[in-house]
């Protein structure tokens, strides 16, 4: 991973990734996630205060674009205490309700705001910064690999040892 991507950042555009992924579902409904999206839009527009980077992000992640990336990598160094201004700024939202959202709650809380647009930059734009592959399918992989793994030690663990086969060895030598 890149040094200059604060690890809580990273961490939530992963978890914003399996968030859609979870919303979407299997097979993926477009039309659950855009009611979801936009419910999401209506209340933070509305002024209601859920102080959540990942569904704030969630809610403007497509919305959003991004008109400073080198800026707005800068932000990535430190997940708090950043320029909540400067980050606002870098972005802009086409779609009238994201704009209002986010421009409602950078006036209310402009830290959690530069938290969400960091961290939807980050989920679009994954492959520049990370250096190993962060993907559903790879983190999935890397999952039953792990428990190959764990599988194999247990067998490993089952296995008697050569005491206990002794105890049934049928040869010559005395044993069985």
């Amino acid at each position: 991973m890149n040094e200059n991507i604060h690890h809580e950042f990273a961490y939530q555009s992963r978890e914003l990734g399996i968030q859609i992924e979870d919303t979407l579902g299997d097979p993926p409904d477009h039309r659950t996630y855009a009611q979801v999206v936009a419910s999401l839009i209506d209340e933070y527009a509305k002024g209601t205060e859920i102080d959540d980077v990942n569904l704030l992000s969630f809610a403007l992640v497509e919305h959003l674009c991004f008109d400073d990336p080198a800026g707005l990598f800068a932000q990535c160094k430190q997940y708090d205490g950043g320029d909540a201004v400067s980050a606002v700024s870098m972005v802009s939202c086409a779609h009238a309700g994201a704009s209002k959202a986010l421009a409602a709650v950078a006036a209310k809380n402009p830290e959690l705001a530069r938290k969400a647009i960091v961290t939807a930059f980050l989920f679009k734009n994954a492959k520049r910064w990370s250096g190993a592959d962060e993907s559903l399918d790879a983190l999935q992989e890397e999952e039953d690999n792990f428990k190959n793994m764990d599988d194999e030690e247990e067998l490993e663990r089952n296995v008697p040892g050569q005491d206990v086969i002794d105890l049934f060895d049928k040869r010559e030598d005395g044993n069985g």
